[in-house]
């Protein structure tokens, strides 16, 4: 089993609660990263709802998670003939720390008409591009083989373009291959160039294909910080040219490099996870 599915793997523990465990290897300093405990959620709520694939799924993080121990609590609101809907709690120590809600359906089945007025970004392909994630990279950032182009690469080597814009090739380092739950883990990705630790206040991601083996283009761009708080768009296109993810953040930019231990976190702090 990959560290992925290792990592996201629940084991039910009674009608529409399962266990997990939140895995060390997907935190950004001490605090797991956002995405990846949106695909925790999601994989419960993929066990409890007829359809495949999540389309649509939109999380908040009320509460900081720590690696260890955690129940899921999930719950089929409504299920029909193309999708189906419901909602998952990620519980730990009694508090409800990340809520979800999800939509599903089966992206194999789609059909309808077809309009993309936007181009995909054309980038040099992955051997062109600059590999950013090494071995002194922080635990998270090693299970992932990225590429970045040279233009968006600067924060690798300490430069920082101030543009607020990554974009490349990503894929698993163990080589597994992308399917539609790991997109709401590929659409994680915080592009601020900028050294802060940067909670997700939330995060959606709607997934429209799914992608074939091997590498995704990833193009992410924040436009705006506004009072600290910033948005982040993200595409995620398939090898073949087909958009298959599309997402937004919410994120506060804090004054901390990195989480700061659990003990130290004020009030306002526990208001949000870090990743």
């Amino acid at each position: 089993m990959s560290p992925f599915d290792d990592g996201v793997a629940v084991t039910p523990s009674g009608e529409g609660r399962y266990r997990a465990e939140v895995d060390p290897r997907w935190n950004i300093g001490s605090a797991p990263n956002g995405g990846y405990l949106l695909a925790v959620a999601v994989r419960a709520l993929r066990e409890t709802l007829p359809h495949p694939d999540p389309v649509s799924v939109s999380g908040h993080f009320p509460g900081r998670v720590a690696a260890g121990p955690i129940d899921v609590e999930a719950v089929r609101v409504r299920s029909g003939g193309h999708h189906s809907t419901g909602t998952a709690s990620l519980i730990q120590d009694g508090e409800r720390r990340v809520l979800v809600t999800a939509t599903f359906g089966d992206l194999g089945d789609a059909d309808g008409p077809t309009i993309i007025q936007a181009e995909r970004p054309e980038i040099p392909g992955p051997d062109a591009c600059v590999r950013a994630i090494g071995s002194v990279a922080p635990m998270f950032l090693q299970q992932f083989d990225m590429r970045l182009t040279p233009e968006s690469a600067g924060f690798a080597v300490g430069h920082r373009s101030g543009r607020g814009l990554m974009e490349g090739w990503v894929r698993f380092e163990d080589g597994r291959e992308p399917d539609t739950l790991s997109l709401v883990l590929f659409a994680m990705f915080h592009l601020m160039e900028q050294p802060r630790w940067v909670p997700t206040i939330e995060l959606t991601v709607h997934a429209r294909g799914r992608p074939v083996p091997g590498w995704l283009q990833c193009r992410f761009q924040t436009r705006y910080v506004i009072g600290g708080y910033l948005e982040e768009d993200g595409e995620i296109w398939d090898e073949t040219g087909a958009l298959v993810a599309l997402s937004r953040q919410l994120a506060k930019v804090r004054a901390e490099a990195t989480p700061p231990p659990r003990g130290r976190l004020s009030e306002r702090q526990e208001a949000s996870t870090g990743r």
